[in-house]
């Protein structure tokens, strides 16, 4: 196991390079990020210069990214065009977006695999055709149209919610997490529910039916857990992603998140930004993906790794 992590973890390395120049080489096209420091009116050439030697951005872009690599090795992500170390920021930004992963992540385990194993286990009947026709009305409304729904609705003519969120915690975080989630979690009860389908019929299943045990016993300890590595693939993929999707959540609420640190990074070109911020999404999806590949053997005693 531990050659085998090793081994990821240098796997990861030239991963970790790639995406990170392919995000540094496209956020430097988006514009020249003096001229969004300026605002609408022309900086002067003396004051374009001046800037441009203070960020940094009048020299060549491949020695920007590599002074830019080595300060990230040293928890250095630049400074945004405010004034403001970007580590302030994502000090800000990040606990609340976690927050509200987690919320969401919990919506897509709870909610997701649940009806997914009842619609795997009752396939052909009315509750498996209700939640596949329910979940894929979900996938096809666009998060916005879901978002400021629940916001009229719950927020506005109801009153049940506060319409934005102030503080972040996790109780003013349960509607936008619902929110966030709800496309994943619509694609976790399908996956869960074709799992479960598919290995009911396996050899496996039907020894452990015919020694006579349990059929919950059943369901956890053997159908379950063969079923749920699709899942795990699936949820551990979508929670990089959903950290650095939440832009439309973080908007619709006025969440002050990591989606409305980026959205106002790309808005006024601020390369330090959305660069620092993209970077540690970049290490949040790497890591998922390694704590999934190691949670198989959990799921699965056949699995070893070497």
């Amino acid at each position: 196991m531990g050659r085998y992590v090793a081994r990821r973890l240098l796997q990861m390395v030239p991963v970790f390079v790639g995406a990170t120049l392919l995000i540094f080489l496209m956020v430097n096209v988006m514009g020249d990020p003096v001229a969004g420091l300026c605002g609408e009116r022309a900086c002067d050439p003396a004051t374009a210069a001046r800037l441009r030697s203070e960020f940094g951005l009048d020299k060549p872009l491949w020695q920007q990214y590599v002074t830019y690599m080595g300060n990230v090795f040293t928890g250095d992500f630049g400074t945004a065009f405010n004034g403001q170390p970007v580590t302030e920021l994502m000090a800000t930004a990040f606990p609340v977006t976690v927050r509200l992963t987690v919320v969401a992540v919990l919506f897509e385990i709870v909610i997701g695999i649940t009806l997914g194993v009842v619609t795997g286990l009752r396939r052909g009947r009315p509750v498996d055709t209700g939640v596949l026709l329910a979940t894929l009305v979900v996938i096809s409304v666009p998060t916005f149209v879901t978002g400021l729904l629940l916001q009229l609705l719950l927020g506005i003519r109801w009153q049940w919610i506060k319409p934005s969120v102030r503080s972040g915690t996790f109780d003013e975080l349960i509607v936008p997490g619902l929110v966030l989630a709800s496309v994943s979690l619509a694609y976790v009860t399908r996956l869960t529910r074709t799992s479960i389908a598919e290995n009911k019929r396996s050899d496996y299943v039907r020894t452990a039916v015919a020694k006579g045990l349990p059929r919950r016993r059943v369901i956890t300890r053997h159908l379950l857990r063969n079923s749920l590595i699709p899942v795990v693939t699936f949820i551990g993929t979508d929670i990089g992603a959903l950290m650095g999707g939440a832009i439309v959540t973080e908007r619709i609420f006025n969440i002050h998140g990591v989606g409305y640190q980026l959205y106002q990074g790309i808005l006024r070109q601020n390369t330090q930004t959305v660069v620092g911020f993209v970077t540690v999404l970049v290490l949040v999806f790497l890591a998922a993906n390694l704590l999934v590949d190691l949670l198989y053997a959990v799921l699965d005693p056949r699995i070893r790794y070497a």
